[in-house]
C-alpha cells in the first residue's frame, strides 16, 4: 500500500472498465460508500464520498455528469434532487451550504486507485 500526503494511503477501488465512461460506480473501501467517476471526453478521474449531504442518500455515483461554468468545472447532480456538486472542490454548486468529500485519484495499469485518510 503506497503512501501519499500525511495521513492518506492508496487503494486499489476497482478497475478501469468497471466505471462506465461519463458516469460513475459505487465502491466500498474501509466501510466507506465512495463514488468514482470517469470524464472520458476529457479523460479524467474524480472520486468523492457517495452521500448526498442534502438527504443523506448514498446516491450520488448514480447521479448525472457533466461540467459548469466558463472555467467547465467538473460536476455531478444527485439523481433525486438535483444539488450539485464540484467534482475537484466538493462544494455546492446549486447555492446552497452543502459539501462533499472528494479524494485523489490515480489509474495505473489498468486500475483506479483512490486516496483514503488512515
Amino acid at each position: 500500500m503506497e503512501t501519499t500526503a500525511i495521513n492518506m494511503k492508496w487503494v486499489a477501488a476497482c478497475r478501469v472498465e468497471d466505471v462506465p465512461g461519463d458516469g460513475g460506480a459505487c465502491v466500498l473501501i474501509d466501510g466507506e460508500q465512495i463514488a468514482i467517476f470517469y470524464f472520458s471526453r476529457r479523460d479524467e478521474w474524480y472520486a468523492t464520498e457517495n452521500r448526498c449531504p442534502h438527504k443523506q442518500q448514498m446516491v450520488l455515483s448514480r447521479g448525472m455528469t457533466g461540467s459548469a461554468g466558463p472555467a467547465c468545472e467538473p460536476k455531478v447532480a444527485c439523481p433525486f434532487h438535483k444539488k450539485t456538486f464540484s467534482l475537484r472542490s466538493g462544494e455546492c454548486l446549486s447555492g446552497e451550504d452543502y459539501r462533499i468529500r472528494t479524494y485523489p485519484v490515480k489509474v495505473k495499469n489498468g486500475r483506479v486507485y483512490v486516496a483514503i485518510p488512515w
